[in-house]
């Protein structure tokens, strides 16, 4: 345990379990205040009395991205419990298509981005007013390599056949939502992180990496310098591309 991150505020979507609720240990094993966000209740509090086991200060609170009524009861909450919010991390995503583009059901494209892209949206524009009153506001975006248009275009990429319309055009958007928001939020920085391919309920546990090592981009960003970068997609070996 150390305090680096003492008197700071981290929101985490979808943290109840897998990359979310990893980011939140390690955010709070570093003595933050985590906020586990889930659109299960019962599954969040499971998720922060675990953490308050490892002497982890971390609050549940019900929170469904794709439910603005759920967003706005969130933002108050943490506006009359800390007054401000210093580290916003949208985890929260689904992956439900896995046949070919041609074969994909509009029904499935328009569920994939009301959760992975409108509720990355609506999270963070919520936020937004408690993330400028803090001194050092930090906001993560959980994409995926997936959403890289140059990796999909390459034949020789790892996961080539992995043309899953729905998900991997839902994270190239929101690549989009970051870069479009850094250029706007000069002082907040926004990026995109890349866990790579993480052992998660998503994947059914097929992935090779530990969620240990799928938080490591994220808690990076989510703790960066003043002088940060901003507006970039990153895996924990440095940039990845657009």
């Amino acid at each position: 345990m150390s305090d680096d991150l003492k008197g700071k505020v981290a929101l985490i979507t979808g943290a109840n379990k897998g990359i979310g609720y990893e980011i939140a240990r390690q955010l709070g094993s570093r003595g933050a205040t985590v906020i586990v966000g889930a659109r299960n209740k019962e599954l969040g509090t499971k998720a922060s009395n675990q953490l308050l086991s490892s002497q982890i200060d971390a609050r549940a609170i019900q929170l469904d991205v794709t439910d603005q009524k759920t967003i706005d009861t969130t933002a108050n909450q943490i506006e009359r419990d800390f007054g401000k919010l210093d580290i916003l991390v949208n985890n929260a995503g689904i992956l439900i298509d896995q046949v070919p583009p041609s074969q994909l059901d509009i029904e499935t494209l328009k569920q994939t981005y009301e959760t992975n892209v409108f509720g990355v949206f609506a999270v963070t524009k919520a936020m937004l007013p408690l993330l400028k009153k803090s001194t050092a506001g930090r906001i993560v975006n959980i994409s995926s390599g997936l959403g890289s248009l140059t990796q999909n275009s390459n034949p020789n990429y790892e996961f080539a056949g992995m043309k899953l319309l729905a998900y991997n055009s839902s994270k190239t958007a929101v690549n989009a939502l970051t870069v479009l928001f850094a250029s706007e939020l000069k002082d907040t920085p926004i990026n995109a992180a890349d866990p790579g391919f993480t052992a998660t309920d998503i994947n059914q546990h097929r992935g090779y990496r530990t969620v240990e090592q799928g938080a490591t981009a994220a808690v990076r960003l989510a703790t960066l310098p003043d002088d940060g970068v901003t507006g970039g997609f990153f895996d924990e070996n440095g940039v990845v591309p657009w």
